[in-house]
This record gives structure tokens, C-alpha cells and sequence, in this order.
């Protein structure tokens, strides 16, 4: 077998997996059947993944199950279908109810895709909450897997009138770019076995080399971080109206220890586009990287990778043709943040609109501080939607003026309103982790609680206690914490032990570097507590922490991510 640069090494075992799954069935519906386990066995652990699934297991709970003898407590999480991240109050009040009574965990979890997780669903709870989902116009469609995940769009843009228009996109590329097998509704909805066959125009028989990942983002907020995706659309405007889009392509953040030929890259700018060919470039950049993707080493099979290899020019060129149109010159553009405007912020179309930071994204009911039942509550009453942020935070967006008062006396009530919570801690973000995702290395989100409290001592101690820094935690290098753009980012080594990397910067257009390999924590803090010094003395105006120390050299800026990331 060839691979899609027509050489014959050999393709990688997922290859296979994809070719031989009959668009993606597999055998998912038999294991449905078999209740000796509560997983998904051969290829069907891995093809559950196209229908936005993991399976996944308590590994706190495993070493005193194995003593019982028992397999590890199987479940799987699952990842909702969200384009742009907006959900309405009806649709939040159902999941607020399968979350509670069916899972085991009980929690909703805001991710950096800005769609919902579910938590701890058993086998047998599986095809109920896809039927769910049906019922509320959801679904979980392509949000893992090989195949273009959950498209984000800017939650919060200034310009508030642009953000329907460009939602409105994020939806069209989200549903443009879908896996068009039957697979989903056969298989969890009970669909009916149809006898038309199954074609994949854009994606192919065997979809595409690894993830794929989309954005449209409305400067001058970078909300989505762009540079950690693939595929990006930076909404063009004049007048107020959407004309156009920038387009970038080719960024990502994963890596592999010990790996120097997998790195962090940022989006390399393809040209400016006309809005009435965003979905012709956004299938020509697709099946550009579906057909020139490396297909043998899955390491390198990311878009990145493929215009390392090939070179930008040449993919440019390739998609041109594909699309039948040209790039036009890069249109002027700025970003000037990325952080979510926690509170309330009154757009141009006067309507309020609240964002609650949630910190994690970690949605359930704690002492005193009662979220989930607090969010539910005002679903009840709210007439906007509900807009999910990729920095794992809550927007009740277009609240009227009769309901302002109401919704916020119910946040408060429930702890979604904490006046207390410094900058820094609204800056700070981390990924699951331990004890679900199996890929963990070490602790993320029960991490980064009592890891920023010990930051903020710090920068108490240096008198910038009203400024924040962009951190980071991840407990693997596979990215989903977005550490590869924060001032300082940690990336889980072993427990207990991360790298820290420092020099990213506010705005997320830089990559940090490598500072201290596998240190502990209190080798951390020993280790920035002196910068953060610095940095508070020696700082020029409202310089960011990652400028500072790239200004004063004691951080080489990464250029050129596959030569001198590493260096």
C-alpha cells in the first residue's frame, strides 16, 4: 500500500483501522451488546472517537479495583458538536439533567473547544444521551477523531453586530466540513440501515491524516487562539459589516517528548478571501491536507507538518487550484487581547450581555458555591442563549433590561459572581487531566487552584497583584491546555513534575521556550518568583511578562519553530 505522497512506506495502523470501518460502523453496535465489559474492543475503541467519544477510566480508582480483580472502571466522556460555542437555555436545561442523573461525575465541563463534556457515562447510558442530544437539536458529530472538529468563533467581540454574521459562518464550515457517513444515526440513534452507499466528497473513504481544527475570529480579540489551529478565518469588516476574511493556516501545539521532529507552530497567512469563498478555500485547505498529509508516521500527520515538508507556497498554490480563485493580499488586522471580559459588557445592539468565569470550565454544584443548580436556574428565566468560551468560561448573552437585575442577583447567590477573583486567576486556564484522560502525566485541573493562589503570593510580593500573567498547565505535551501559548506555560513531565516554558506572549501570537526541564513545583516557583521581580522593576510601561523577557534576552524568542524551538 502507498501512502498520499506516492512513495510505499508503509501506512500507519489507523490507516487501516478507517479503510476497513465501513464508514466509520465498525463493529460499535455489537459491543453495545456484550455486557461482560464496559468498553469498546479492537478498532471500535478508536472509532468511537469519530462520533466524539473517548473511553476513558477513574484512574484513581484503578490500582483498588485491580486488587479487587475488577476491570477498571470503564466510561466514556463525550464531546458536544457547538459551532461558535452557543447553546440555548432549553438545550442547557436538558444537559443540566443528564449531567445530574446520569453520569458519574454529575459536573458539565466547559472545554477549550468551547463546546461541553460530559464526564463518567456508563455503556449503558451511551445511546440514551445521543438520543438526548437528537431531542435538542444536538449532536456530537466529528469533535474527535480525523476529521475537522468543533469551529470556533469569537464569543465577545467589541464590534457586537459582526458576531451573528460570523457565527453564522462558523456554523456553515462546521456543517461544510462533516463526515457525511450515516455511521452516527445508525448506530446511536437506531437510524435506519439505508441502502444508498456512503460517499465522503471532502473528507474521503478514509478521512483525513489526523485532526483537523477551525476558527473564525473577529479581531481584536484572539478569544480562540488562533495559532493552536489549523485552519483559521480572521473576520474582515467595513463599515461595521463582515467583508471578507484573512485566512491562516498550519497552526498547532502538541508534541511529543523526545520527538524534535514534532514542535509547536503558529499559522502561516495564506491571503485575504471574500466571504463568498470561505467555504470553497475551507474544502480546498481540507482535502489539500487530506491528500498531502502524512499518512505513515501520525507524529508528522498534522497540517503544520505539512507545510513544513512541502512548503507554504506550494500549498497556497495547491488550494488556489483546488478553489479556483486567488488569495488576495492580507487585509490590515490587530489583536489586542485574548482574555474573556469577565461581568457585564453592554454591545452595540444593547443588550446585556454577562460573562461568568468558570474556573476549569468545571460546572457542578460545590459547597456553598452551587454552579450547576445556579446556571439551570437562570436557564429558566433567560430569554438570550448561553455562549460558550474557549477560555472555558459562560456567557448569558442578550440578556434584555427587564432581566439584568434577576440574573445577576441568581449568579451572585450561587457563587457564578466572585467580585474576589484576581486577573490572575481569570488568566489562568488548565486542562483535565488526571483522573480521566488517559493520556495524564500529571495533574492539571486539581492543579491549578492552589497553584495560582501560590502565584498570586508571589506577585504580591512584588507589588503587581493588579496585573496578571498568561499561565498555562497541561498534564501531557498533547496541547489541550494551550500552554505553548502562555507567558508561562507547564507541561506535565511525571507527577508531580512539568517543563516550564516562559515567553509566550498577552496576545497568543508567540510560542514560549523550554526554561527548566522536569522540576517540581517549588522548583517553579523558586524559579519565577526572581523574574517576576524583575519584571516588576525593570518593566516599560504596561509590558507583558513574556515581552519582558524576551526584551531583556533572557528568553530567545522562537522564530522558526522547526529549527531553533529546540535550540
Amino acid at each position: 500500500m502507498n501512502n498520499e505522497q506516492g512513495d510505499s512506506t508503509p501506512l500507519s495502523d489507523n490507516e487501516r483501522l478507517k479503510k476497513e470501518s465501513n464508514f466509520l460502523r465498525g463493529t460499535i453496535e455489537n459491543d453495545f451488546k456484550d455486557e461482560l465489559t464496559g468498553g469498546f474492543k479492537g478498532d471500535n475503541f478508536q472509532l468511537i472517537r469519530f462520533h466524539g467519544m473517548y473511553q476513558q477510566d477513574d484512574r484513581d480508582l484503578r490500582a483498588e479495583r485491580k486488587e479487587e480483580k475488577l476491570e477498571p472502571l470503564l466510561n466514556v466522556m463525550l464531546r458536544c458538536r457547538l459551532p461558535g460555542g452557543i447553546i440555548t437555555p432549553a438545550q442547557w436545561l436538558g444537559i443540566d439533567k443528564f449531567a445530574t442523573e446520569e453520569t458519574l461525575y454529575g459536573s458539565i465541563r466547559l472545554t477549550t473547544r468551547q463546546t461541553f463534556q460530559f464526564h463518567g457515562v456508563l455503556k449503558p447510558k451511551i445511546k440514551p444521551m445521543h438520543q438526548l442530544l437528537h431531542r435538542l437539536g444536538l449532536d456530537s458529530i466529528a469533535t474527535a477523531g480525523d476529521v475537522n472538529r468543533n469551529v470556533l468563533c469569537t464569543s465577545n467581540p467589541i464590534e457586537s453586530e459582526l458576531h451573528q454574521e460570523a457565527y453564522e459562518w462558523a456554523k456553515k464550515i462546521s456543517e461544510h466540513l462533516l463526515p457525511k457517513t450515516h455511521a452516527y444515526a445508525e448506530i446511536f440513534l437506531d437510524g435506519e440501515k439505508l441502502s444508498t452507499s456512503d460517499n465522503e466528497p471532502i473528507l474521503g473513504p478514509t478521512y483525513l491524516p489526523r485532526k483537523f481544527k477551525t476558527t473564525v475570529v473577529i479581531p481584536p480579540q484572539n478569544d480562540v487562539d488562533l495559532h493552536a489551529n489549523d485552519l483559521n478565518f480572521v473576520a474582515i469588516q467595513e463599515k461595521g459589516k463582515l467583508i471578507g476574511f484573512n485566512v491562516l493556516v498550519g497552526g498547532g501545539l502538541s508534541m511529543t517528548y523526545g520527538d524534535k521532529s514534532t514542535y509547536p507552530r503558529t499559522a502561516s497567512e495564506f491571503g485575504y478571501i471574500d466571504k463568498k469563498d470561505t467555504l470553497a478555500i475551507a474544502e480546498a485547505v481540507v482535502s489539500t491536507q487530506r491528500d498531502w498529509g502524512n499518512r505513515s508516521n501520525r507524529k508528522n500527520a498534522k497540517t503544520k507538518y505539512t507545510l513544513e515538508r512541502v512548503g507554504v507556497d506550494n500549498f497556497i498554490k495547491e488550494v488556489e487550484k483546488r478553489a479556483k480563485l486567488k488569495f488576495q493580499p492580507i487585509k490590515p488586522y490587530l489583536f489586542t487581547s485574548r482574555g474573556d471580559r469577565i461581568g457585564w459588557v453592554k454591545g452595540i445592539d444593547k443588550q446585556w450581555h454577562l460573562t461568568l468565569f468558570i474556573e476549569n470550565g468545571r460546572i457542578l454544584d460545590y459547597p456553598k458555591k452551587p454552579l450547576k443548580k445556579g446556571l439551570a436556574e437562570i436557564a429558566k428565566i433567560h430569554t438570550g442563549d448561553f455562549r460558550l468560551t474557549a477560555n472555558q468560561n459562560l456567557i448569558v448573552a442578550g440578556v434584555i433590561e427587564n432581566n439584568k437585575s434577576r440574573i445577576e442577583e441568581i449568579a451572585r447567590n450561587h457563587g457564578l459572581i466572585n467580585d474576589e477573583v484576581t486577573e490572575q486567576r481569570k488568566n489562568s486556564m488548565a486542562c483535565v487531566s488526571f483522573p480521566t484522560c488517559p493520556l495524564a502525566m500529571a495533574e492539571s485541573e486539581r492543579f491549578l487552584p492552589e497553584f495560582v493562589t501560590k502565584v498570586e503570593k508571589i506577585m504580591t510580593k512584588h507589588k503587581v497583584s493588579n496585573d496578571f500573567i498568561v499561565l498555562r498547565i497541561t498534564g501531557c505535551p498533547n496541547g489541550c491546555g494551550r500552554a505553548m501559548l502562555a507567558e508561562i506555560g507547564l507541561v506535565g513531565k511525571a507527577l508531580g513534575r512539568y517543563n516550564l516554558y516562559l515567553g509566550g506572549d498577552r496576545i497568543g501570537l508567540r510560542i514560549p521556550k523550554l526554561y527548566k526541564e522536569n522540576i517540581t513545583v517549588d522548583e517553579i516557583l523558586s524559579s519565577i518568583d526572581p523574574l517576576i521581580g524583575s519584571w516588576s522593576e525593570k518593566r516599560i510601561g504596561n509590558e507583558g511578562f513574556g515581552d519582558f523577557l524576551i526584551r531583556e534576552k533572557i528568553i530567545r524568542p522562537v522564530v522558526n519553530p522547526a529549527k531553533d524551538f529546540y535550540a
